[in-house]
């Protein structure tokens, strides 16, 4: 994420709701059950003039439920003569005449031969004051609110015309009738959907569910709820006879095969910020990269310290940093944590995942059995040259990698680990030519609608082409224009990301969070294990993160974030000492026996709620960022920097 951008997921709701003070709005009468949609257009867009067909008929089928809203968002590099059309509206608008001027323009061929002699006319023809409508055309104002909708739209992610908001939320369905006006009527499916995406678009929502299954587990672990607990995870679901290779039980299949799915998310984001992120420059990947190493050797020590003569073997534990509970804390404290300290987090939280991927290989395998490594090394071979063929069907690579993973599995290796094979060979695509895939789906849709007419002209009643080899031959061009925007690589991980999120992790954290509070802190070096958890996290992973990121800048081998002052910068190190998902997975591998896991998940499970408070207290002491984004500055007569940018 570089420097002032917006996340995508904060971008899916208007930043500023509907205003019928400072708002152009169009109907919503009704005395409830209305309906507010947003719409950001540019007069001269011819897809916006498209558009307007469809919402015309919406204000028809809705009536009085329907409120519709009018933003400006010219593009004056594409469209010549677009901001002096929104302006000529505001003119209007200021003597009561906006939706007529509106209307007007929105009904005129283009191109327009003569913009203001035309409107002009126009104005006349309302009744206006016209030395007052050329007043108001070239006044400041009319500038600054046309720039104002500008650099809103920005903020709000609109990026072009026309884009539209259903009740605050970004409509990215279908534009035509029959799909807006089932969004805007909301059945149940659309309701439930809308909520969905309501709630995924908070910023720690995925902390948060996580959180919750942690929660439901500690609470099943720990009252009368327990054995049906326990039966649940323990629940038999394996392929096969039971004792075979595929014969586990649920919590087996949580931390192996869906955990799968998490590691592969994970491989595909340490490969873009390899090939073109924070990590593709030397310099650039070095803070993280040292940062991490310092965050994994200082719990390590502290832990080894006080278990050397015992129970050495949980060391690796409390080295893991959680994403999503870190992400998520940092994205609720909003403008108090500098957007370079946030890419840096999150770059250490990948190459700290890293890490706890190489230390579960090499130093935790399982029953290991040598002889399914040579299949194993077969199927990434696959997975090579499937890559080197240019093979960009996905599923010869998800076949190939369940092939590696049951072979992983049967190994004693970590099956998991299939899932970080899988998208270090899941192939990529340079991106594409725009125009020739514009042709494309043009030539398509252009087709498919002079065919809509003819057969029109031909029929008295309603006319559908649907069916018809026409048809058939568009949906082909349009998908073929669609998917090539999209790598391989790209679809997998759109596909698991809300999977990964919503679904995975959290079962996993229910099948591993369901410790028994009521701990034998009397077994043999049982208080030195729990103390080294909450230790290490507490204490290591701040001192080594902040040390060997000292270390590094005073050598001059890397460069501090810019802008972080050192007080944010511990106390973001302070949060990657919530180590959960990684951390548990760790715990169950390094003690067998399930009361010193126990322990160590209650010690990771403690350290991580004490890192947690303490690094949000000392962030929350921290001043706001300053915002630097040039569309936050003040717009004066529409030549702001947010409509220079959007104008290149």
């Amino acid at each position: 994420m570089t420097k002032g951008q917006i996340p995508e997921r904060l971008r899916a709701r208007l930043q500023r709701p509907v205003d019928p003070e400072r708002d152009h709005l169009r109907g919503g009468t009704a005395p409830a059950g209305v309906t507010t949609i947003v719409l950001y257009g540019d007069y001269l867009c011819p897809y916006c003039r498209r558009l307007r067909i469809v919402l015309a008929r919406l204000r028809e089928a809705l009536g009085g439920r329907l409120a519709y809203v009018y933003r400006h968002f010219p593009n004056e590099a594409a469209h010549p003569g677009a901001t002096f059309l929104a302006r000529a509206a505001e003119a209007a608008g200021r003597q009561g005449r906006f939706w007529e001027m509106h209307d007007w323009i929105y009904e005129q061929e283009l191109p327009l031969a003569e913009p203001q002699a035309q409107v002009q006319d126009a104005a006349r023809a309302f009744g206006l004051d016209l030395d007052r409508f050329r007043q108001d055309l070239e006044s400041e104002e009319a500038g600054r609110r046309v720039g104002s909708d500008l650099s809103e739209g920005r903020r709000n992610g609109v990026t072009g015309t026309p884009t539209l908001f259903l009740d605050g939320e970004r409509y990215d369905g279908a534009w035509d009738f029959h799909s807006m006006l089932e969004a805007l009527q909301l059945p149940m499916a659309s309701r439930l959907g809308r909520s969905a995406r309501a709630f995924a678009n908070l910023p720690a929502s995925g902390g948060l569910v996580l959180l919750l299954a942690a929660a439901a587990a500690l609470l099943f672990a720990n009252t009368a709820l327990a054995p049906f607990y326990r039966a649940f995870i323990g629940l038999d679901v394996g392929i096969g006879p039971p004792g075979k290779l595929l014969s586990l039980n649920l919590a087996e299949w949580f931390s192996e095969g869906l955990l799968a799915v998490f590691f592969t998310l994970i491989g595909l984001e340490i490969r873009r910020e390899v090939t073109s992120g924070e990590l593709s420059s030397l310099r650039a990947a070095i803070l993280p990269v040292v940062g991490a190493l310092g965050g994994m050797l200082a719990p390590a020590l502290i832990y080894l310290s006080l278990n050397a003569d015992g129970l050495p073997e949980g060391w690796a534990v409390p080295t893991a940093t959680d994403i999503a509970f870190t992400i998520g804390i940092l994205a609720l404290l909003g403008p108090r944590v500098p957007a370079s300290l946030r890419v840096f987090v999150a770059a250490l939280a990948v190459v700290d995942d890293v890490l706890s991927v190489l230390t579960l290989a090499v130093f935790y395998p399982q029953d290991f059995e040598p002889s399914w490594l040579l299949p194993a090394a077969a199927a990434v071979g696959l997975l090579f040259l499937l890559n080197r063929a240019r093979v960009y069907a996905a599923w010869p690579y998800l076949l190939t990698a369940a092939l590696l993973w049951v072979c992983l599995h049967a190994s004693g290796v970590h099956a998991a680990l299939a899932g970080i094979a899988l998208a270090a060979f899941l192939p990529t695509r340079p991106a594409p030519a725009v125009a020739p895939l514009l042709a494309q789906a043009a030539t398509a849709l252009s087709t498919l609608e002079h065919a809509e007419k003819q057969a029109r002209g031909t029929s008295a009643g309603p006319v559908s082409i649907a069916g018809e080899p026409l048809w058939e031959w568009a949906s082909r061009n349009l998908s073929a224009a669609s998917d090539r925007l999209l790598s391989p690589a790209d679809r997998v991980e759109r596909a698991i990301a809300p999977w990964s999120t919503y679904v995975i992790l959290p079962l996993f954290a229910f099948s591993a969070s369901g410790v028994r509070l009521d701990l034998d802190m009397a077994a043999p070096d049982a208080g030195q294990v729990l103390a080294g958890m909450v230790l290490g996290l507490v204490v290591g992973k701040p001192v080594g993160i902040a040390l060997a990121s000292l270390a590094a800048v005073k050598t001059r081998l890397a460069v501090a974030p810019v802008g972080v002052a050192p007080g944010s910068f511990v106390g973001a190190a302070m949060l990657c000492g919530v180590g959960y998902t990684v951390a548990l997975l760790l715990a169950d591998q390094a003690f067998p026996d399930e009361g010193y896991a126990a322990v160590a998940k209650s010690g990771v499970l403690a350290g991580s709620v004490l890192a947690a408070a303490l690094g949000t207290l000392v962030l929350m002491t921290r001043p706001a960022a300053a915002r630097t984004n040039a569309s936050d500055q003040v717009v004066l007569d529409g030549k702001d920097p947010a409509i220079a940018e959007n104008n290149r």
